[in-house]
């Protein structure tokens, strides 16, 4: 079996290119339009300069057991519904948190396009915060 996928490789290296090729585009692309990848380090940047604004996308409990100090909780399920609690933050940036980074680019673009222009993801989710050992607020 591996030995015919190498041989259709060999004999259709073009095809073979093309595709691994695009599927990277798409995905690069799939990635950008839920807002840029961000770092535990950049986030905490952003907080402190630019006065980001993380918005938390996690149910309520997951919120509860910890979360980023200031973080403002509307679960994703919730947000098409909640998105007008954001409107005072439209001109700030916004990062969007998750439990391990893969749900907060469907929020981003949700905000991109209720026309949010600063939408950035924290790249882990709370996972990756949790394992930098940065502060969690618990309620």
């Amino acid at each position: 079996m591996i030995e015919q996928i190498f041989e259709f490789i060999g004999n259709h290296y073009i095809l073979v290119g093309t595709f691994i090729f695009l599927a990277v585009a798409f995905l690069v692309n799939e990635g950008k339009q839920g807002g840029a990848s961000v770092t535990t380090t950049t986030l905490v940047n952003m907080i402190n300069r630019d006065n980001a604004v993380v918005l938390d996308i996690r149910d309520n409990k997951e919120f509860g057991a910890g979360h980023i100090v200031d973080a403002i909780n509307i679960p994703l399920s919730n947000l098409d519904n909640r998105a007008t609690e954001l409107q005072k933050y439209k001109d700030s940036p916004i990062v969007i948190v998750c439990k391990m980074g893969q749900s907060a680019s469907a929020a981003g673009k949700k905000l991109k396009a209720l026309e949010y222009e600063q939408v950035h993801r924290l790249s882990g989710g709370m996972a990756e915060w949790s394992a930098s050992n940065l502060p969690l607020i618990k309620s």
